[in-house]
Parts: C-alpha cells; structure tokens; sequence
C-alpha cells in the first residue's frame, strides 16, 4: 500500500494521530496523505515533515482513493454534503472515525455503492498501538479487508456489529483516557509512598503495560494474573480491598456505560454545520 493515495478530512487529534502511525508505520508515504483542516495553517508542522495539506476537501477527494472522514460528529454532515458529488464508488473507498455516525446515515448522502467502513481507533494508533473496531455493511467484505489491511499496522483490530460501535467508543476510544487516568492516580499513589514525581510515573507506566500484556500473551482472565500476587495477609490483597470498598470496579464500570450511552447521542445530523 506503499503508494496508496490517502485524505484524513479533519485532521484534528485523531485525525493527526493516524497520519504519524501510518507513516511511522511504514505502511503509508507523508507525501501520499493528504490533511485537511478548515485552518490548514494549524498543520504546518505536518506540511514540513512532507505530508499534503490543505483546506480543500474536494482537492483531497480528487487526488487519494481511500478516504477517512476525521471529524467532530456535528461537522459530519456538511462534509460529507460538500464530497459527495465527487466521490466515485469505483475508486473511492471511504472511512468514518465520527462517533454515532451510523452506516445508515452516510448511505443516505453518500453516494450509492459507495465502499464505506466505520472506523472506531484511539489515540494509541501514534505508536502503533491502537484497538481499532470496524463495522460494515455484508456487502462491504472488500473494504474491510483493506480497512484490516491499513489498521492492523497500527495495532490491532476487531470487526464487530455495527450495534456495538457506541460500546466500541467507549471501551476502546474513550478507555485511553480511563486507563490514562488509572495510571496517573497510581503514580500519584507512588508520590505519596514516597517517590519523586518522575519516578512514580515511570514505574506507573510499565507495570500498566506489562499488566497488559500479561493478558495478551498467555489469554487468561485478569483474575488468574491477579491471584498469582496475592498471598494470605499480604500487601496487594490489601491494597485490591481497599480499592474496591472505594469502589474502584463500579466506577469504570459506570463511566463506560455512561460513555458509551453519550456515543449514541454524539451525530445529531440536524445541527451539522460545515468544517
């Protein structure tokens, strides 16, 4: 896919941050992506280090194939009003990373045939580390492919029901934050157990990733990993206890459910505006 001709339209966070995996990556050429931006001067950072930039959806239509729609859900629509009639259902295949954008509501602009791929990464996708969800029409099965194909680059990937891409948004897209913020309470923890800052944050850090990826190694239940550090009257069973009594479990629980009923609500087509 070396020299496959790439727009992300709305280059903002999320947007920017697949641009640096892809290219990072080795997958994608900076000179093949093309960012938009209604102020394209917000990427001259970008412009230096050799990717296309510009404020021109339909230039950034007309020169790439595959297409990824990067922007706020109440811009959605008045970008996808503004591309529609120069999109073609030959060549163009389209991605969405807009949350509560549904397949249904993009068929409805789009044009008919057109290839389109609803796309849920996180911000990981910078360093290759992403979980990326993809939904698709049946009748899709080639653009999934190609969304693996450009995804699994950047981390990994799971194709789900549409119906689960709220949930998707919230475990997956919003959880970067919440396990963000698990990690910076356990280096303040660190802190007050009396190491500097610094160090606190370091050690905060890797214990989260090896944690990971102690599960994605041997597959088992974070219980099993847990019981293997917790001994009679020791320190870390103390420790869980504690945590829990303040309610530790419950409240990402209840944060992920309130997220993923948030997504459900965030594409409100009647107040789009244009990017």
């Amino acid at each position: 896919m070396k020299e496959t001709k790439l727009a992300i339209l709305g280059a903002g966070n999320i947007g920017t941050a697949m641009a640096r995996g892809f290219v990072e990556s080795g997958l994608l050429q900076a000179k093949n992506i093309t960012l938009t931006r209604r102020h394209s001067d917000l990427l001259e950072s970008f412009k230096q280090m050799g990717y296309q930039v510009t404020s021109d959806n339909i230039s950034a239509v007309n020169t790439s194939t595959i297409l990824i729609l990067s922007v706020e859900p109440h811009q959605a629509k008045a970008v996808m009003q503004e591309i529609a009639p120069v999109l073609h259902p030959h060549r163009h295949t389209f991605f969405s990373v807009v949350s509560g954008l549904t397949l249904i509501e993009m068929q409805k602009i789009l044009p008919k045939d057109l290839s389109i791929v609803r796309v849920m990464p996180n911000t990981a996708i910078a360093v290759q580390e992403s979980m990326t969800c993809l939904s698709a029409a049946s009748y899709n099965e080639p653009a999934l492919k190609t969304a693996e194909t450009l995804f699994n680059t950047l981390g990994q990937t799971l194709i789900i029901e549409e119906e689960q891409m709220s949930a998707a948004t919230a475990l997956g897209a919003c959880g970067i934050a919440f396990f963000l913020r698990a990690i910076r309470a356990a280096s303040q923890g660190g802190i007050e157990v009396g190491f500097q800052a610094k160090d606190a944050l370091k050690i905060a850090a890797q214990t989260a990733k090896g944690a990971a990826k102690l599960i994605q190694v041997y597959g088992n239940h974070p219980e099993q990993e847990i019981d293997k550090v917790t001994t009679p009257l020791g320190c870390t069973i103390a420790g869980l206890n504690e945590m829990e009594h303040e309610g530790f479990s419950s409240a990402m629980i209840k944060g992920i459910k309130v997220s993923a009923e948030r997504a459900e609500k965030l594409y409100q087509p009647e107040n789009s505006s244009k990017i």
